[in-house]
């Protein structure tokens, strides 16, 4: 698809799609209709809320039964980020090979490039080192991601929509498509290590840092249900303390966002596509830490007013 003089991938559409759906879902998601319950205006209400809540922010919701039939447990979150690092690992692999192998992509995954891709760029600015680590990361952060549901996580009873967790599934597997993309030819000039600039070194240290970032908040919410053993007390919400906490009610949302961020920063920012999956990370993360922090508002009386939602001293 071509816009003016810019042309746009499949991919490129589909991340402005989305950015601009849960932008949409987070300037309305306060809009509560005047309305008889049993009208179809409230009940598509509902669905609106069942589908952009998850978890504890949706346990006060009055839902129809009809509605509860699709409800699957949020501890499978392990599935998205399990899927994610068999799938990206295996991208990870074939761009290995395309690289130092010269081996050509199978024939299924060259065609699923060509539809997401549409017509490549032959001239693409992203060095080849930028999507390999990209790859990379992308890799890492799943792994960890994954050995933290596992391992760290205390999951509740809480529920996420069945639409949710499809979506989450369908998510991974694009995103790693998405950074296939931007190197389809493998014309990166000189070797790896001569492609070597700053942008890679400040895109990893900040990857690091918002990991670290991340992690200690998960290790913090499971505590809030642990003993000093170690072993599950309590599965009941309580207000988080201690670290970036003391900022933002979701520090683990925005350590996302910076993630993200550190990925396009590898890239250089010469990616218009990453920047577009950023746009979407920022609506999508900002959406559900407004929806926790407005849940601990509501609930905890003596709840720290002082601390924002999502971005410190900021949102």
């Amino acid at each position: 698809m071509t816009w003016g003089s810019v042309s746009l991938s499949f991919t490129d559409v589909l991340w402005s799609f989305l950015a601009l759906c849960f932008f949409v879902a987070f300037c309305t998601h306060k809009i509560s209709p005047n309305l008889p319950r049993k009208c179809e205006t409230w009940r598509l209400y509902l669905l609106f809320q069942d589908l952009i809540r998850y978890g504890k922010t949706k346990q006060h919701l009055k839902r129809d039964d009809w509605l509860r039939a699709f409800d699957v447990p949020k501890r499978w979150f392990w599935h998205f980020y399990a899927i994610s690092v068999g799938w990206n690992g295996i991208l990870l692999g074939f761009y290995l090979n395309f690289i130092f192998r010269h081996q050509s992509y199978p024939s299924w995954l060259t065609g699923i490039l060509d539809i997401v891709t549409g017509v490549p760029s032959t001239d693409s600015q992203v060095p080849q080192l930028s999507s390999l680590l990209v790859q990379l990361l992308l890799f890492v952060h799943s792994l960890r991601r994954l050995l933290e549901c596992l391992f760290v996580s205390v999951f509740s009873d809480g529920a996420i929509h069945l639409v949710q967790y499809v979506f989450g599934v369908c998510y991974y597997i694009v995103l790693g498509l998405t950074v296939l993309c931007s190197d389809r030819f493998g014309k990166g000039t000189g070797t790896l290590l001569s492609q070597l600039d700053w942008f890679h070194v400040a895109g990893n240290v900040l990857f690091i840092g918002a990991s670290v970032v991340q992690h200690q908040s998960m290790v913090l919410l499971a505590r809030l249900r642990t003993g000093k053993s170690g072993t599950v007390e309590t599965l009941a919400h309580r207000v988080p303390e201690g670290g970036w906490f003391e900022l933002v009610s979701c520090p683990h949302y925005f350590a996302e966002l910076l993630i993200y961020v550190s990925l396009s920063l590898v890239f250089g920012g010469l990616s218009l596509t990453w920047w577009l999956v950023v746009l979407y990370v920022l609506f999508n993360q900002a959406l559900a830490a407004q929806l926790c922090h407005e849940l601990y508002m509501s609930k905890y009386e003596s709840y720290p007013r002082h601390r924002k939602a999502f971005i410190p001293f900021v949102l």
